[in-house]
């Protein structure tokens, strides 16, 4: 059981750096392309923000009026892309076999991950999704 995405495993974060082309944009990590859907109109705003700062920008930002039901499919695309735009990526996801993938985080997403016990894992669940299409 992998539960967190630190150290040898950081490549699992959408905090990580690698390029994800998204909507026809470039972005330098996933976290920022997430955050830039929530305004799509204003992505390329984010295209070179790091991670910090595209979430912070996302917080700030108007919300689309569909984002609480477009969010889990856009995520799904989102880490899609990035393991299938980065090949080095991909093999390191597919090396993770069969274990179960948790955000772990102390900061208290129980939405995308687990604090302190609890939460949904959608993130965790995405990945390993993802990394049974790509095996």
């Amino acid at each position: 059981m992998i539960t967190s995405f630190k150290g040898a495993y950081y490549f699992l974060s959408n905090f990580y750096p690698c390029n994800v082309k998204y909507n026809g944009v470039m972005f330098m990590n996933s976290e920022a392309a997430f955050q830039a859907q929530k305004c799509p109109t204003r992505a390329s705003e984010f295209s070179t923000l790091d991670p910090a700062k595209a979430k912070a920008k996302g917080r700030r930002i108007t919300l689309r009026s569909d984002w609480e039901e477009v969010k889990d499919a856009i995520m799904y695309e989102i880490v899609k892309n990035k393991f299938t735009q980065n090949k080095k990526l991909k093999e390191a996801l597919i090396a993770t076999g069969d274990e179960y993938l948790e955000e772990g985080n102390t900061w208290g997403d129980t939405y995308w991950g687990v604090s302190r016990g609890k939460g949904k894992n959608k993130l965790g669940k995405i990945l390993m999704q993802v990394r049974d299409e790509l095996k």
